[in-house]
């Protein structure tokens, strides 16, 4: 038997592992442990050889293996390692969703990265998704630090199960001496199917769960008129928006249109919104707006969210989770996919074409 890296070995490299070779004769048993823990790995399917994952680096390690001849004849060979030190670390500094969560049926799984990642093939590869009922997504990475996961286009999640994401970083090489240290773990749960249908045409909000409508009320959606840059920023997008946060109340402001809330003359405003859910980055909200049911269900008249009555305001807010689809209708405005979560709005071939190892995943 060979045992790669050998005895005594003290700088192995943390991303090759551990691998153990029987020539003559196949394996039985391969323990490979760092500090009394075992170290997970695969014994190949002819039991001659037998290789770890990625190892911690500036760690020692401990190799026991077992094999036995033709004959019948046991040998057990012992090595003891260590493996390189990392001038940097690659960890984990953020994950949505947040830890046993409930969330909706389109909620994406966002990885944010400490650092830049240079060798995201070699991340990507350590990156896990399982869940109770099986599903088809993709990773996709936004920039060097954010990597995304999502189901495929019109296949959400199936409502009422637990999904498990890990990522097996410990010892993965990211980029020059910089390794990951620690895996990571995050299990959250899917509710139920909440899927808003709203028509800024019929202005009318239509709220399904498990498929079935459970409530409709009339809405006012944006009123258009404020060209920028080619963009009406006072319609509301069309497009398959993602809830993705709660505010009672919201601060709404002209600040984000670069006008001052004071300079009424060029639409400043400020306002102290209710039961407001989030659906994009650029300040689309659901929300109450007492002053504007003159105008629900007849005539568009916000800045570009969606004003509703203040009973079925409340109702959504207390219904939704994150992650929950909102439908939009009706617009002209297109949405843009990383416009807050409205990864939908990419289609399957270019979501796909975004992963590092350019491949679809199947969790369960």
């Amino acid at each position: 038997m060979t045992i790669d890296p050998g005895n005594g070995n003290v700088k192995a490299e943390p991303e090759d592992g551990v691998t153990v070779t029987a020539a003559g004769g196949t394996l039985d048993k391969v323990t490979v442990t760092y500090k009394g823990k075992p170290v997970d790995g695969e014994m190949a399917a002819d039991k001659t050889t037998w290789k770890s994952r990625t190892l911690r680096p500036g760690s020692k390690f401990q190799v026991t293996a077992v094999a036995t001849s033709p004959q019948g004849k046991s040998t057990t060979v012992n090595a003891t390692f260590a493996t390189q030190r990392a001038a940097r670390v690659l960890d984990i500094a953020d994950v949505t969703p947040g830890k046993d969560e409930k969330v909706g049926v389109g909620m994406p799984i966002r990885v944010v990265f400490n650092r830049e990642v240079a060798d995201k093939k070699a991340v990507e590869k350590a990156l896990e998704v399982k869940s109770t009922k099986p599903a088809t997504g993709a990773w996709h990475w936004a920039n060097d630090t954010t990597a995304i996961f999502r189901t495929k286009n019109g296949q959400y999640w199936k409502p009422n199960q637990e999904i498990q994401f890990r990522a097996k970083l410990s010892g993965v090489k990211s980029a020059k001496n910089t390794y990951g240290m620690s895996d990571f773990k995050r299990a959250f749960r899917i509710g139920d199917s909440h899927i808003t249908h709203i028509s800024a045409k019929s202005k009318k909000a239509v709220a399904k769960e498990n498929g079935k409508t459970v409530r409709t009320w009339p809405i006012s959606a944006g009123r258009g008129g404020r060209v920028v840059n080619g963009v009406d920023t006072y319609l509301t997008a069309s497009g398959i928006h993602l809830t993705m946060g709660k505010e009672n109340p919201a601060i709404m402001t002209s600040e984000w249109m670069g006008v001052d809330p004071k300079d009424k003359k060029n639409g400043g405003y400020k306002e102290v919104i209710p039961w407001a859910v989030r659906i994009s980055a650029t300040g689309e909200y659901v929300h109450e707006m007492a002053a504007t049911v003159w105008a629900q269900g007849r005539q568009n008249v916000s800045h570009g969210c969606i004003n509703s009555p203040p009973k079925d305001a409340r109702w959504f807010y207390k219904w939704s989770y994150r992650g929950d689809p909102v439908i939009i209708t009706g617009s002209k405005r297109g949405l843009d996919p990383f416009n807050g979560w409205s990864y939908y709005e990419m289609s399957w071939k270019r979501w796909v074409e975004g992963s590092a190892l350019d491949r679809t995943v199947t969790t369960g």
